[in-house]
């Protein structure tokens, strides 16, 4: 059986959580933890993988992207996307096919190869979303993902 990697920390003092910046820094430790704790749950499954090459390959479990979409979704520029998939095409997770209506655009794709791990991943991420949300209720988890979702979209409106 998989170790458990879930531990809890304790909470941040009410004073702390009241201010701004702090809930700019709680955002931002939250990601980095989520980030690491999937790191180290895909090495104890035996993937060397990253982050970025995990978010990567999630969507390329769905549809094909090119280097820009990929490297806006995992937050990097062109240039390190572009190492990234030479990383993982190297290892036969991906392959890049010229675009059927523009020959000068190339779109990536999973492998068979790329597929298969797919499967296996995808578990590593449930079981990081499973530990971030330890101790919650249903309803809890939802209410706490439309807050998520109305500050990300309060902050990224266009007014």
């Amino acid at each position: 059986m998989r170790a458990h990697f879930c531990a809890m920390n304790t909470p941040t003092p009410p004073d702390a959580a009241r201010s701004g910046s702090a809930l700019g820094l709680l955002f931002r430790q939250t990601r980095d933890a989520m980030w690491a704790r999937m790191e180290k749950e895909l090495a104890a499954a035996g993937h060397d993988l990253n982050f970025s090459q995990f978010i990567t390959l999630k969507y390329l479990a769905t549809s094909s992207a090119g280097v820009t979409d990929l490297a806006r979704l995992a937050y990097l520029n062109p240039g390190a996307m572009t190492r990234l998939l030479d990383k993982l095409e190297a290892r036969g997770l991906l392959e890049r096919r010229t675009d059927p209506n523009d020959r000068r655009a190339l779109n990536i794709h999973l492998t068979p190869a790329g597929k298969a791990i797919w499967s296996d991943i995808e578990q590593c991420g449930q079981r990081v979303r499973e530990c971030a949300l330890h101790g919650m209720d249903e309803a809890t988890r939802i209410q706490l993902t439309r807050l998520l979702e109305q500050v990300r979209d309060n902050l990224t409106s266009s007014e």
